[in-house]
């Protein structure tokens, strides 16, 4: 197994506690109908969460994300998820 993929697994199975609390709304297509999946490997990147039909990923940012500028981290997901919508929660502000 290639090393993103082993870290996307080691990341699936030590989910932060605002990870948790947003899968229990997404897993088994309980918003729309539509399915998303976790922590997946998109070219050199991964993705907190996925929803292929919808093009759309969903990054949860706390604090392993403080050191990298907003502007950057924007422009790697655009370009290496090659996806045209990108939503970013801030846990900090999520209660």
């Amino acid at each position: 197994m290639d090393t993103l993929r082993q870290r996307a697994r080691k990341l699936r199975n030590s989910a932060t506690d605002a990870e948790q609390r947003l899968w229990q709304h997404l897993r088994l297509k309980q918003l729309g109908g539509f399915k998303f999946r976790r922590q997946v490997p998109v070219k050199s990147y991964i993705a907190d969460f996925l929803c292929h039909e919808l093009k759309l990923v969903v990054e949860l940012d706390g604090g392993q994300h403080v050191e990298q500028s907003a502007y950057d981290k924007q422009q790697i997901t655009m370009c290496c998820c090659g996806l045209p919508v990108f939503l970013r929660i801030f846990c900090g502000s999520w209660n």
